[in-house]
Parts: structure tokens; sequence; C-alpha cells
């Protein structure tokens, strides 16, 4: 069967679609039979950090409203063919969503799929609450600031009391702390929160680090998921994450600021 993973957090703008795209695609790339569901109904932008936006005929509310079967709304990723994109609705309201529906769908992807990943919507409504509530895993990504750790532990306490698995007493939902834009320079000039700081209040278990990067808004515009920019500081972090989450021993990079020598100073290389 089939694990579930929600990439979620409690603001907005922290990178959870970037995150949800790349790590499907490491997933996928590591030979898992992998779908990115995007939870976001009336934005959806999961398709275009994809670059399949072109190709979307059906889409999750389609499937709930029995418009148009699963697979009919499913789209092949061309680059991998591990991986499967499910995409929102750009034209419903939020309240088509239903529990029902959205468990429907999960189990029959769970009987196909190694890993389902759910691009939730930021904060506490509907597609967010779905998209955690059926969760066997779930990534928290926040920035180093002080409103967004704060947001983060709101949903902390979501995750520990709203779930299927702490209504049916089940073992707890595995949390990951996934920590994005961080730039240690900042941090050193007291501008950012540190890593430790940010552990300290969330006492989560650090599943990496993604360094401030252009390289992410790059792909993001190209529609290519960041993990596949190998050469990139950012699509290097999400690669350690992946490997990490799959339970590879990897060392923890970008979390301090990098020495540079006479000849890096001079010509400022990347």
């Amino acid at each position: 069967m089939g694990r579930i993973i929600v990439i979620t957090s409690g603001k907005g703008g922290v990178g959870k679609t970037t995150t949800s795209a790349a790590i499907a695609m490491g997933l996928a790339k590591k030979g898992h039979k992998t779908v990115v569901i995007d939870f976001d109904v009336g934005l959806r932008n999961l398709d275009l950090v994809m670059g399949c936006e072109r190709r979307v005929v059906y889409d999750l509310i389609n499937v709930i409203n029995e418009e148009s079967s699963l697979n009919q709304a499913l789209i092949k990723d061309k680059r991998c063919n591990q991986l499967f994109i499910l995409p929102a609705s750009q034209t419903r309201d939020k309240d088509a969503l239903s529990q029902e529906g959205i468990e429907k769908i999960l189990n029959q992807l769970k009987k196909e799929f190694k890993y389902i990943v759910c691009d939730s919507p930021a904060g506490i409504e509907r597609g967010a609450q779905l998209a955690m509530y059926f969760a066997d895993d779930a990534f928290v990504v926040t920035n180093p600031e002080v409103s967004s750790v704060r947001d983060s532990d709101r949903m902390l306490g979501i995750l520990a009391s709203k779930s299927q698995r702490a209504e049916n007493d089940e073992e707890p939902i595995q949390e990951y702390l996934l920590l994005s834009r961080y730039s240690p320079s900042r941090v050193k000039m007291g501008e950012m929160l540190s890593v430790e700081d940010v552990q300290e209040i969330l006492s989560m278990d650090l599943l990496g680090v993604v360094p401030e990067s252009q390289a992410v808004l790059n792909a993001s515009n190209k529609g290519i998921p960041v993990i596949l920019d190998e050469q990139s500081d950012a699509g290097q972090a999400y690669a350690d994450i992946v490997a990490r989450y799959l339970g590879e021993e990897r060392e923890h990079r970008f979390i301090d600021e990098e020495k540079k020598g006479l000849f890096g100073k001079l010509f400022r290389s990347k």
C-alpha cells in the first residue's frame, strides 16, 4: 500500500509547491512510482511548476464529482515515467472538496503508487485540512522567520489532533522539518532564525535545509522541478532531503556560511 506524504505549512509563500514538485520528482527518480496531487483548488500552481499546464484536461474535482475517471485526470510526467500529476481545479470552489471523495481517490492511488505527495494550501482551510487528514508523513515547510515558525507550530497541533490516525488512535503522523529560503549570512547578521532556533521552537527532526537560491525561481519559470538542476545548491539540497527520507545517511549542508579562499573572494565563484 502506498504512503501518503503531505507538504504543509501555516504560512503562504514558504515554498510548498516547489517542495512538492521536487520531492515527488526525487522519489520517482529513485524508482518509486509516485503521484503528486494539487489540493489548492481555485489557484492551481503545481501544474505550472511541473510544466504540464497545457496538458490539463480533467482535474481533482472532476474525479470527485465522477465527471472523469482517475486515470483520465492523471498526467504522466514526460521526464520520468514513474511520476504522475493530479491537478487541482482552477474554476471550482474549495467547498467542492469532500472528505469521502478524497478518501476514495487516495484509496485508489494507494493500490497503484508507492508514494502519494499532497501539495497542501497554506493555513487551515478545507483543502489544507483534507490534505493533512489522511497523511502518514508530514513535511512541515517553514522559513527561518518568527511568524512562519509560529504558524508551523500551530500546524503541528492540527496534525497531532485532527488526522485520521489521531482519531483512530493509531501511530501518529511522522513529522519532518524542512527549512526553506535559508541564508547563513543573514542568520549571522541576526536577520533570520538559525536552524537551532527553529528546532528548539518546533522540536522536530530536521530533514533538510534548502538555501535561498535564484535556481528555484528559474526552475519554476521553466516548469522544471528544481531537483533536476543538479548543479544548483537548491537542487542538491532537495536530493539530500529525498535521500534522508528514504533512510540514507547524509550530512546536512547549506547550514553554515561557505568559507571562500582568496580565489573565491576575487572571482565571487557561485
